[in-house]
């Protein structure tokens, strides 16, 4: 006898598991928002999602070359060019 999933077991194996948050934004910024969602043929959580992730990557980054340079030094006009191209690459592929 093969033994039946639940609903929540079903829900957690096949789809992504969110967190939910209520949020206030002002009207202006909300209507931008779904502009910019709208022309990228998304949902406003997916364009927030992917708007946040990219700014917490950014972020990211900053602090590791901020945390390279206390132990190595400030990085070079030649390091900074190739960081940057790299930089732009990667988020041109999304990668």
């Amino acid at each position: 006898m093969t033994p039946t999933l639940s609903y929540r077991m079903y829900y957690r194996l096949l789809l992504a598991i969110r967190a939910k948050r209520s949020i206030s934004l002002p009207p202006d910024l909300t209507t931008a928002i779904d502009a910019a969602a709208t022309a990228e043929g998304t949902s406003f959580s997916a364009w927030i999602t992917a708007t946040v992730t990219h700014r917490l990557r950014l972020e990211a980054g900053r602090k590791g070359i901020a945390e390279w340079e206390q132990e190595n030094g400030p990085l070079s006009s030649e390091e900074l060019e190739i960081g940057l191209a790299r930089a732009r690459a990667s988020l041109k592929t999304g990668g």
